[in-house]
């Protein structure tokens, strides 16, 4: 395949007017490594990396922890639609025997066409504060265990790329140091201070989930755990950017604090694609009005958008194009370790490939 005379967005974030050649599933560099002759015109269009989300619940009324594999395929073409070619299916917090069997579930999980590919599972929970437990079940919340995290990777085949655990929870330190170079550690829904989230970025931590939302705020005189993050250049920051969860002049300070290390995401729940409504997130009923999806106490349990809408959010707010478009593939990609394979159009790389129109719409994924 040759997709012609698009403007095909760069590793290094910026646009170049050429020719992307594709053969046999891959990214390749010239027309001599390519048989096929279907081609595509271009002209006029973006050409981008398929975009990556690596915390989402659910879409389309389905959500990964009812643990109905029918339920995820359904989730996975939602998310292809609309431009998302690679996902992390994202747990919630709710008992540990139905954790262990929606990870088993996934142990012989195999890809299909016309659906985002799953890169690995993100486990949010339950290793949070009760403090900030927002959406989550605080009776099912537990300290951090390696021993149940190791069941729950084992049983799904080694695929958890992403938990999200509390620093400040009796055990965390231990956790992190022995396990953060098995999987990616996020700082999250937690109270933590300062120091306490230092120490933890310092032992091996990466990563900060849905940056603002389910920790402390930013204060000049205690910076919290999203002070510390912003001080640690091999810290990555997810970031809803739906227009609810967090302001545009906040998003845009987010852009500022972490340069090049913000990772959009959408922490979608299965409202997501329908209309408003009273839905379920991890056993908790969840009200959806004008895209605010709120738990019975007003708390906000997710988000009904999706990653390609946030990253058009984040221009809209004022975020350069080509920052928005490294933020949906480059940095989530190199968060969990998949930057080998996606995230850019390089050659060698699997052909996730979307076209955009000069006004974002997506036109057709590749």
């Amino acid at each position: 395949m040759i997709i012609k005379n698009g403007f095909v967005y760069q590793e290094d974030q910026t646009f170049q007017k050429k020719d992307l050649y594709i053969e046999a599933g891959k990214i390749v560099d010239s027309l001599r490594q390519n048989e096929s002759q279907e081609q595509i015109d271009a002209s006029g269009l973006y050409v981008l990396p398929g975009l990556i989300d690596i915390h989402s619940h659910g879409a389309v009324g389905f959500d990964f922890s009812d643990g109905d594999m029918d339920g995820l395929k359904k989730i996975l073409a939602y998310e292809y639609s609309h431009g998302i070619t690679s996902y992390c299916p994202t747990s919630m917090t709710v008992e540990k025997e139905n954790i262990l069997q929606i990870f088993q579930n996934m142990k012989d999980w195999k890809d299909e066409d016309y659906m985002s590919h799953v890169e690995g599972i993100n486990m949010e929970g339950p290793f949070l504060d009760t403090s900030k437990k927002g959406a989550h079940r605080a009776e099912c919340i537990i300290p951090p265990d390696m021993d149940f995290f190791q069941k729950c990777n084992t049983a799904c085949g080694g695929r958890i790329c992403l938990v999200t655990l509390a620093p400040n929870m009796n055990g965390a330190m231990d956790f992190i140091r022995e396990l953060h170079d098995q999987v990616s550690i996020s700082l999250g829904h937690s109270a933590a201070d300062y120091d306490t989230a230092k120490m933890a970025l310092e032992a091996g931590a990466n990563h900060v989930t849905h940056l603002y939302n389910a920790m402390n705020p930013l204060n000049h005189r205690s910076p919290g755990l999203i002070g510390a993050a912003a001080d640690n250049a091999n810290c990555m920051a997810e970031l809803i950017c739906d227009g609810i969860h967090v302001h545009e002049s906040m998003v845009r300070a987010a852009f500022k604090l972490f340069p090049g290390r913000i990772a959009l995401i959408s922490d979608s729940m299965r409202a997501t694609g329908l209309e408003d409504g009273t839905y379920d997130l991890g056993g908790q009923k969840v009200t959806v009005k004008e895209r605010l999806a709120t738990l019975e106490n007003g708390t906000i349990a997710g988000s009904a958008t999706n990653v390609f809408d946030c990253m058009k959010n984040a221009v809209s707010f004022g975020i350069p194009l080509e920052e928005a478009i490294a933020a949906a593939t480059i940095n989530p990609a190199k968060s969990i370790g998949i930057f080998d394979h996606t995230g850019s159009l390089t050659p060698g790389k699997r052909a996730d490939v979307i076209l955009l129109d000069k006004d974002l719409n997506l036109v057709k994924v590749i």
